[in-house]
């Protein structure tokens, strides 16, 4: 592997863990704290829904980007030819 395809792959995969990891944080933080006021005017399963956020959908959405980041980086592998096959 060369500097260049080391040095790209590399951003990929922060650009890639920055993004998820935006996600989270406005998933958790955002619609579970920061927004749950005007998220808690609408109600699934019985529980307003910033509550719901900050209890459940927090860590469901978490083990979501688990599975999207192992996806990714088997195409990003496999794209820089780092791949385990």
């Amino acid at each position: 592997m060369t500097p260049e395809n080391r040095s790209a792959y590399w951003k990929a995969n922060l650009r890639l863990l920055v993004v998820l990891l935006v996600i989270w944080f406005l998933v958790s933080y955002g619609a579970g704290i920061l927004f749950a006021g005007p998220l808690n005017a609408v109600s699934l399963g019985g529980y307003p829904l910033g509550f719901w956020f900050a209890q459940q959908g927090s860590i469901y959405v978490f083990l979501v980007l688990i599975f999207v980041y192992a996806f990714r980086m088997n195409q990003l592998d496999k794209k820089f030819d780092v791949h385990e096959d």
